[in-house]
């Protein structure tokens, strides 16, 4: 009976919180089109490389486009070291 009950509490916190919401910022791309759609949550598209890229999308439907707070930044690939050779007398 003990464990019905916990199992019964368990289900009530985990559903009265709501469902959970992904990261809305994706850091790959710097710049974000703010989506706000009739009869759902506002959401952000962070998928865009240029602003306008973005601005192309948004044009017309209302949206707003801004650069994105986390973006990570261009990350350099490796490069390859020369090697250093110490000369030996």
């Amino acid at each position: 009976m003990r464990l019905l009950a916990l199992a019964m509490l368990a289900i009530v916190s985990v559903s009265a919180t709501g469902p959970a919401r992904a990261q809305t910022y994706d850091p790959n791309f710097p710049f974000c089109m703010h989506v706000y759609e009739r009869r759902a949550i506002p959401r952000q598209d962070c998928s865009y490389y240029t602003m306008a890229q973005c601005r192309a999308s948004a044009s017309g439907l209302g949206w707003a486009c801004d650069p994105n707070p986390y973006y990570a930044g261009a990350v350099a690939a490796p490069g390859r070291y020369k090697k250093r050779h110490r000369r030996v007398d």
